[in-house]
């Protein structure tokens, strides 16, 4: 079970960081850096990253 968790935590980091690196893009259309971080934190393609994140948090600091 442990193992599922951390490939399932990895898998959604890179989805996160896949996409924030995509809507990067955003500056071309004019977007700031604070428009383009509300834009991050308020897209749930983005936010998987910090899910991720934290699954593999608990699963580290958790004792076996």
């Amino acid at each position: 079970m442990r193992i599922f968790l951390y490939i399932l935590s990895f898998i959604l980091m890179v989805i996160g960081c896949v996409f924030s690196i995509l809507y990067i893009n955003l500056f071309s259309f004019g977007y700031t850096i604070l428009e383009y971080i509300e834009f991050i934190f308020t897209n749930i393609e983005c936010l998987v990253f910090f899910i991720g994140l934290g699954i593999y948090i608990i699963l580290i600091w958790r004792k076996v």
